[in-house]
Formats: C-alpha cells, sequence, structure tokens
C-alpha cells in the first residue's frame, strides 16, 4: 500500500500536508500554504517529481559519521528497508508494441 498525503491546517492558521507511510508514520511535513488549493497543487508537484528526483549527497567526503550523529542513529523504519529479491526472481519487461508504421505526412506536395 502507498503513502498518504493528508492536508491540515497549522498553529499559526496555515495550510500544510504531510507525507505518512501506510502505518502512520510521518515522513515529510510541507512549507506553510495561504491557501488549500496551493497545498493541493504542491501535493501534485511531489507526485510528479518524486519518483523521478536525483538524489545528491551533500554529505562531506568520506564514508565517516560525524561524531555527534554516530552516537544517536537515526531509527529505521520498516518501510524503508531494502527488500532483496533473488534475480530468477525479476521481471523481464515485455518487447514494446509500437503501432504499425504510418505514412508519415510532412506535408511538402
Amino acid at each position: 500500500m502507498a503513502g498518504k498525503f493528508e492536508v491540515f491546517v497549522d498553529a499559526e492558521a496555515q495550510y500544510r500536508f504531510r507525507l505518512t507511510t501506510p502505518d502512520g508514520t510521518e515522513l515529510a511535513v510541507s512549507a506553510p500554504y495561504r491557501d488549500k488549493s496551493a497545498a493541493v497543487a504542491a501535493i501534485e508537484a511531489v507526485r510528479e517529481c518524486a519518483g523521478m528526483g536525483l538524489i545528491s549527497d551533500l554529505c562531506p567526503a568520506g564514508n565517516s559519521v560525524p561524531t555527534s550523529a554516530a552516537a544517536t542513529p537515526a531509527p529505521v523504519t520498516a518501510a524503508c528497508e531494502p527488500r532483496r529479491t533473488p534475480v530468477d526472481g525479476f521481471r523481464k519487461h515485455a518487447a514494446v508494441r509500437r503501432p504499425a508504421a504510418v505514412p508519415h505526412l510532412s506535408g511538402v506536395a
């Protein structure tokens, strides 16, 4: 089951939305919006961009974790744990079906 977007009004009477997992864990909270339609438009933008979003590593060089972060590791939710699939379990994509060749009309007689 997919996550859920929830639109709500914060303490300052501004509209916000949050993205939650199916079990109710809050993944993200938006910036404030003046009206509900702007918050809904932002949800649509997130839906459109999220699947194709690139990951930018802004961490310091190397694999070391700063000492303050090493003392308190972030909890890992079940939704974020990697799922391992055996190689034989991958499905092969079907060949792309294209329509039969249609003559292209260029407008030149």
